[in-house]
């Protein structure tokens, strides 16, 4: 019974209720037929109910008619009995019909309130502007819907401030980074300032320029939390060969097989999604090197995917999640002061994806390293 909708519960409760009614009525009429027929008999002991005037017949007479008059009782009750339950199981059965047909009407508003929810809940942070917007009178419906609507609204309000509080605060602390580096460039600069000044200089430069990074990576983080509507066609295999190509010597060998992936979207944020997952299997790699693959292409279910796949430590599947989380690295080590990196990589790489109305997984790969995994939609054959 639990595993049943709300609409056959209805159904059920309906076509059930109606069958007690009609079982109930049945029986009262016949019980009511039942004293009728006893309490106005022909013959009791004696024939009564004739009309004035009219002799009694003679016992055998009153026996043949005592014989009649039960006859007469028996068929009338099987009658009822059979006739009666033939009509009642008919009415049952469209009333059950019935019933099927007004609980789906009833619910109608509910179906329009879970889809609205369920394509909230597909494109999280970006489908939040969408409402319900549920007409008709003001029942227990409508007031839940308008308040799924004044929850979607506020919501929505939170995400775009903080979406805003990230870009304003941004821009606003890219000014003194500016300013700072131009500063330490011409304090380090001059011929005759001391070693430990020009290793200070350095060092600062160092921070200063990963402190930009981490400015540069919120931007854009902020930046891709939105859906994309300005749309143009992408081939993911142009991105890949020019992506590897820009990258300079590391200590991970990477080597490219694209193949035609035509999607569309944000070209610059699709070329930063896979630049962040090359360069983060370049970063996390063997320390006496190893290897990067990437490819793309497209696959039977209608999509492209971009796989990028690396040698490196082993990472625990459990901890894969959190991977994608920004600021948050696998182990100490990825803490350290010596790497680079300010931890956003991957959640600007779920980000993109999203927006772009895609998805990411990540799989550890036997040995160690991982395999992730991003699939987009394929582009329309008239883009």
């Amino acid at each position: 019974m639990n595993r049943l909708t709300i609409r056959a519960r209805l159904t059920l409760v309906y076509g059930g209720l109606f069958l007690l009614a009609g079982l109930l009525l049945l029986g009262v009429t016949y019980v009511l037929l039942y004293q009728r027929l006893s309490g106005n008999a022909i013959i009791s002991g004696t024939v009564s109910g004739l009309p004035p005037g009219v002799a009694a017949p003679p016992p055998d007479g009153q026996l043949f008619v005592r014989q009649i008059r039960d006859d007469i009782t028996t068929d009338t009750r099987q009658t009822l009995i059979v006739q009666g339950g033939i009509a009642l199981a008919v009415i049952a059965a469209a009333a059950t019909a019935f019933g099927w047909l007004i609980a789906g009407r009833l619910l109608q508003p509910l179906h329009q309130v879970t889809a609205t929810a369920r394509r909230i809940a597909n494109a999280p942070d970006r489908g939040l502007h969408e409402r319900i917007a549920l007409p008709g009178p003001h029942d227990e419906v409508k007031e839940l819907a308008d308040t799924f609507d004044l929850m979607l609204a506020r919501l929505d309000h939170a995400f775009d401030g903080q979406r805003r509080f990230i870009a304003n605060a941004s821009h606003e602390l890219r000014t003194p980074l500016t300013l700072n580096r131009t500063l330490l460039e011409v304090a380090v600069d001059p011929e005759d300032a001391s070693p430990e000044l020009r290793q200070l200089g350095r060092t600062l430069l160092a921070v200063n320029a990963r402190h930009e990074q981490l400015i540069d990576g919120l931007l854009l983080l902020a930046r891709s939390e939105r859906e994309v509507t300005d749309r143009s066609f992408v081939d993911l295999a142009d991105i890949v060969e020019h992506v590897t190509a820009q990258l300079p010597p590391g200590k991970a060998a990477v080597d490219s097989a694209p193949q035609e992936a035509p999607t569309t979207g944000n070209a610059v944020l699709l070329e930063r999604l896979v630049h962040n997952l090359v360069e983060n299997g370049v970063r996390h790699n063997l320390p006496d090197g190893g290897w990067v693959h990437v490819s793309c292409g497209t696959r039977p279910d209608g999509t492209v995917a971009l796989t990028v796949s690396n040698t490196g430590p082993v990472v625990p599947r459990y901890e894969i999640p959190r991977l994608f989380e920004p600021f948050r690295r696998l182990g100490p080590e990825r803490v350290a002061a010596g790497v680079p990196g300010a931890g956003l990589g991957l959640s600007i790489v779920g980000a993109v994806a999203r927006a772009h109305g895609g998805r990411v997984r990540a799989e550890p790969r036997e040995g160690g390293g991982l395999v992730v995994t991003v699939i987009l939609p394929i582009a329309p054959p008239d883009s």
